[in-house]
């Protein structure tokens, strides 16, 4: 089951973070986002004992010219490890995106795995245009609204990304 975090999930979400990447820096950015009010969407898949996925993104704002677009920033999808490779954190962002979309965003951004975040819609191609401390086949953007990237700008990350 798919659902939103509630404060009671926050320490379990830490250890399947702590355990997904195998190490703390991911968990501490989830952490230091949610303090800093920064948690836009943010996921879990639980059972009925137990949470095995988190999802977190967080605003993202896209600068160009005077305006400002509002779309999110994927960051982390976390899966224990025995629960991988069984679709759990596709679900995850299939709900994630749908959830953003819900809430205005205009797309999503996404720094990942480039044969994992093309089948859920994210390519390199789109995120060419944004001016970002990212670059290359790991750097993806997805649109909800087609063509809202191509006319590039500079992107802004939440303050706990540290760029």
């Amino acid at each position: 089951m798919i659902r939103n975090i509630i404060p009671n999930d926050f320490a379990a979400v830490r250890q399947v973070v702590r355990h997904a990447f195998e190490q703390d820096d991911e968990a501490n950015l989830v952490e230091q986002l949610r303090a800093d009010d920064d948690a836009l969407a943010e996921l879990v898949a639980a059972s009925d004992i137990a949470i095995q996925g988190h999802i977190l993104y967080s605003p993202l704002a896209i600068v160009r010219g005077g305006e400002t677009l509002q779309a999110a920033a994927l960051a982390p999808v976390s899966v224990l490890p025995a629960f991988q490779k069984q679709g759990l954190g596709g679900e995850l962002i299939c709900a994630g995106n749908a959830r953003c979309k819900e809430l205005g965003c205009v797309g999503v951004i996404v720094l990942g795995h480039a044969e994992y975040y093309p089948r859920f819609g994210f390519s390199p191609k789109i995120a060419e245009s944004l001016q970002a401390p990212f670059s290359g086949p790991h750097f993806m953007a997805l649109e909800f609204e087609p063509g809202v990237f191509a006319s590039g700008g500079t992107v802004h990350y939440a303050k706990a990304f540290g760029i």
